[in-house]
């Protein structure tokens, strides 16, 4: 029998069981670095399936690894847990209907993400065992991966580098391999410090932390004009100084998120964002402290890994959906913006003529129906993701697989909706067939590791991986209601 048919076979087996954690985890929905619940469920399925299980991986709480298998080559696959704030909604209704109201929610499927991965690893396991191969399977629990970077903290620690190959997925809208990378960011806060005065009668006195803010705003949107143009600056006052408008503030921050498609660029960014900040408290006579939160670095693609993991999805193909995940899926599609729709297909596709064609097929159907053509573009697209430091550090690969309708945009209360739902089910358990089979491939064939790895060494041309500086902790997101 065909290993991969034994693959499917071993995954479909434990279908049901894989379906129950994944809900379970969709039902904790915490956020980022506050995954404790969602942590021990995975833990528990590792150890279910006869994984050796390290916590605190790389000096991070919610990190860890199930190991199984010894030598080389080590094969990884990564999983995240994390949800978003503020995503809180009700599974299998085609409504807007929260939970509760300001609760979190998994808004970018990373409840299925993991549990798919595990998947993997213990169908690879289980192959290994069976056919007596060597080699090691890794499945490493990633938290904070929603504006926390947890594999950035993981890889200053050195925690991929005897890594020889890593395999993920993400859950989307289409079915596809990701041949594009990704931007590289960093987030700082900027802090002021004035001093505080009756507004009319003493406003001399005063030095405005408020003032030194908004002015560092208008400098960054000066700054615009004259940075590349695929860099990305966002902010938000975290901190506005009260709510007094009698009182000089004497106390303000913002919180920067500052992105661009290569490390060093945004390193050249943050730099002169720097100097903007100093000049706002030069001007309102207030010091300013910077407080480094995260980075991420870009991907950096690997065309021999993609290729395999792309004939992998090409021979398992879409999920088996069926009449009833085509009903829910035209009404989520109905709730959704017709300018959004296939946004995330058609960033893949544009620049390929087979691409387009395939576009124009995917949109007769509601559900992710189809198989997208492999287009290794390796431009960077308008997100992150921190699966770019492991790239750095060795050759990492990934699919897209359709969990949710073809229409669905990202980070919304419909992915929430569809996270429970059959058509997700089935979706998971597809990707985590694609990955194991490669990982397979990657333990059969010596040469092709050699060639991934060969690659990643070509492509970084003797630039080294900039890590997030020591001494940075990981930290929560203020505010989650989990």
């Amino acid at each position: 029998m065909d290993n991969r048919v034994k693959i499917a076979d071993f995954i479909e087996s434990r279908g049901a069981r894989y379906n129950e954690f994944a809900d379970e985890i969709w039902g904790y929905a915490e956020t980022a670095f506050r995954e404790h619940r969602s942590m021990e469920a995975q833990i528990r399925l590792l150890e279910e399936e006869g994984f050796k299980v390290t916590r605190n991986v790389g000096d991070v709480e919610t990190a860890f690894c199930g190991e199984w298998g010894s030598g080389k080559p080590v094969i990884a696959f990564l999983g995240e847990f994390d949800a978003l704030a503020g995503l809180s909604q009700k599974a299998g209704v085609a409504c807007k209907d929260p939970v509760e109201a300001g609760a979190n929610g998994h808004g970018c499927g990373h409840n299925l993400l993991g549990i798919a991965s595990i998947a993997a690893a213990a169908a690879l396991k289980k192959i290994m065992a069976d056919e007596g191969l060597k080699g090691t399977v890794r499945y490493y629990g990633c938290p904070g991966e929603e504006g926390g970077s947890g594999k950035a903290f993981m890889a200053r620690e050195g925690v991929f580098d005897d890594v020889d190959a890593a395999l993920t997925w993400h859950p989307a809208n289409c079915n596809y391999t990701a041949g594009d990378s990704s931007l590289a960011n960093t987030q700082i806060y900027y802090r002021f410090r004035g001093v505080s005065s009756h507004a009319a009668a003493a406003p001399h006195l005063g030095r405005s932390a408020l003032d030194a803010v908004e002015l560092m705003n208008i400098g960054v949107q000066f700054l615009r004009e004259h940075v590349i143009q695929e860099a990305r600056m966002h902010y938000a006052i975290t901190d506005a100084g009260g709510v007094s408008p009698n009182v000089v503030q004497p106390y303000a921050e913002v919180l920067y998120l500052l992105r661009a498609p290569k490390s060093g660029q945004v390193k050249d960014i943050v730099e002169r964002v720097d100097r903007i900040a100093q000049g706002a408290a030069l001007m309102t006579d207030t010091v300013m402290e910077k407080d480094f939160v995260k980075s991420c670095a870009n991907i950096v693609n690997n065309e021999t890994l993609e290729r395999d993991l792309q004939k992998n999805l090409e021979y398992y193909g879409a999920p088996a959906f069926d009449e009833e995940d085509k009903k829910f899926a035209e009404a989520i599609f109905a709730t959704t913006p017709e300018a959004g729709r296939y946004e995330g297909i058609i960033k893949h596709v544009s620049k390929d003529e087979a691409g387009r064609k395939a576009l124009e097929e995917a949109k007769k159907y509601a559900l992710p129906c189809t198989i997208l053509p492999y287009v290794p573009t390796g431009i960077a697209q308008g997100g992150s993701t921190d699966v770019g430091d492991v790239s750095w550090k060795t050759p990492t690969a990934q699919i897209y697989m359709g969990t949710w309708a073809n229409s669905t945009p990202g980070h919304s209360w419909q992915v929430v909706a569809q996270g429970k739902s059959a058509m997700a089910h089935k979706a998971m358990l597809q990707a985590g067939k694609v990955l194991a089979a490669t990982g397979l491939d990657l333990i059969l064939d010596p040469e092709l590791v050699k060639k991934a790895q060969a690659e990643l060494k070509e492509r970084l041309q003797g630039e080294t991986y900039v890590a997030i500086p020591k001494g940075v902790k990981p930290r929560g997101l203020s505010g989650a209601k989990n």
